[in-house]
């Protein structure tokens, strides 16, 4: 091969390595960063796009942007289901900061941030991970768009999915119970 041919094969080269070194950087950047708490709840995406979390089902959020959405007002934490059998996540494995059970009343944010109702020390674990929510009488895992996934009993959960007692849940190293 000529030796200019092999030159501008090298600069290309560089040139993708350099373009892979600066994406992996914004990747650690974004997941790095931490929510801030005068954003009224608002979770920067890796992209910086803004979402909100709400408990409000997929269907609902799909309503056309030509309808008004009503005035949000602050409202108590929701109530436990009635009759629910699930109550409480109990750390099992991992880096979680306690032994102790967390026990279920509203919705439960898990993940790295102080903002966190379980806050996780784990460098797999995003700032704000998942949670588990109150619906329809029973109790739902969501994940929040984390990096590494959320997993229960070993199967990557991509939808709110909902609970029983003896269901694992796996964030990064850490691993719950819910009894």
């Amino acid at each position: 091969m000529p030796e200019q041919l092999l030159n501008v094969l090298k600069i290309c080269m560089l040139v993708l390595l350099y373009l892979f070194f600066l994406r992996v950087l914004r990747a650690v950047w974004a997941e790095v960063r931490e929510p801030a708490a005068a954003d009224g709840g608002a979770v920067k995406s890796p992209r910086g796009a803004r979402r909100r979390r709400a408990n409000v089902p997929p269907v609902a959020a799909a309503v056309p942007a030509a309808v008004p959405a009503p005035p949000r007002t602050a409202a108590p934490p929701a109530p436990p289901p009635s009759g629910a059998a699930v109550s409480r996540l109990v750390p099992i494995d991992g880096d979680g900061t306690s032994s102790a059970a967390f026990h279920l009343t509203g919705e439960t944010t898990i993940g790295r941030a102080p903002t966190c109702t379980i806050e996780v020390d784990d460098s797999y674990a995003s700032a704000v991970h998942s949670r588990v929510f109150p619906r329809d009488g029973g109790w739902f895992l969501e994940d929040l768009g984390s990096t590494n996934g959320t997993y229960l009993n070993r199967r990557k959960v991509s939808a709110p999915t909902q609970l029983s007692v003896g269901d694992r849940i796996a964030i990064g190293n850490c691993t719950w119970e819910v009894r």
